[in-house]
């Protein structure tokens, strides 16, 4: 019933934000992505926010949040072609995203969100910004993660590159109905094949597009663990 449950409400909030990437305008796209498949536009949009990220870890830099969140719609469409398994990682990514997104008129930074939070002492309170970003930023590391796994050996299934991903990046903050409910649904995913063919790639394109998300993706969830930790604010949760 908690599997179901979810199903449900995941296939609801899925509608929504497919309503919402689809009024997002033109010159809301992220610059400079160019064409070509998913992971490619994924990759390239990453690679930009790392460059500016690795050139200032070390110093005040204050990361914009509207390019931010443009980067990180375009990583929805991976967990849609993860099927069931990854409903609720899609669900919750994508609403979170979207709720930093429409506070990125008010907050222009990723640092603003945290000032204000912690001044209100709302960071870690449910549909507080602050944990959003805590939540987007778990959803970057999932993909990585799993691309990792995916890449690790070519004879791989994705059940078992996914399974080690969720337990080791989401499982740890989720509730045991969630677990449940994604574990049960990991016979679901697709065969490595037909992800690569969902995603219009082959072993060998796929492999080079996953790889320059891990190593871009890598600075940025450092950038962004740095943020709260340098407040104080603990990463276990």
């Amino acid at each position: 019933m908690a599997f179901r449950s979810i199903f449900n409400k995941a296939n609801q909030q899925f509608r929504e934000n497919i309503l919402f990437s689809s009024a997002m305008s033109d010159d809301e796209a992220f610059e400079d992505t160019g064409t070509g498949t998913p992971l490619s536009k994924i990759a390239c949009s990453f690679e930009e926010l790392s460059e500016i990220v690795k050139s200032s870890l070390d110093s005040d830099y204050d990361l914009r949040l509207k390019p931010f969140c443009e980067a990180c719609t375009l990583v929805s469409i991976l967990f849609g072609c993860l099927g069931i398994a990854f409903k609720f990682a899609e669900m919750e990514y994508t609403a979170k995203v979207r709720g930093l997104t429409e506070a990125a008129s008010t907050y222009d930074t990723l640092n603003r969100i945290l000032d204000q939070d912690m001044q209100n002492e709302t960071v870690k309170s449910p549909g507080s910004l602050s944990r959003n970003l805590r939540r987007v930023r778990q959803g970057l590391d999932l993909i990585r993660a799993l691309f990792l796994n995916f890449l690790s050996s070519g004879d791989r299934s994705l059940k078992e590159a996914a399974t080690t991903a969720y337990g080791d990046v989401c499982a740890p903050y989720h509730t045991w109905a969630v677990r449940t409910a994604v574990y049960a649904g990991m016979c679901a995913l697709p065969t490595r094949q037909q992800l690569l063919l969902k995603l219009n790639e082959t072993e060998e394109t796929a492999e080079k597009e996953m790889k320059r998300y891990i190593t871009a993706a890598a600075p940025i969830i450092q950038y962004i663990d740095k943020l709260y930790v340098k407040r104080n604010i603990s990463l276990d949760w």
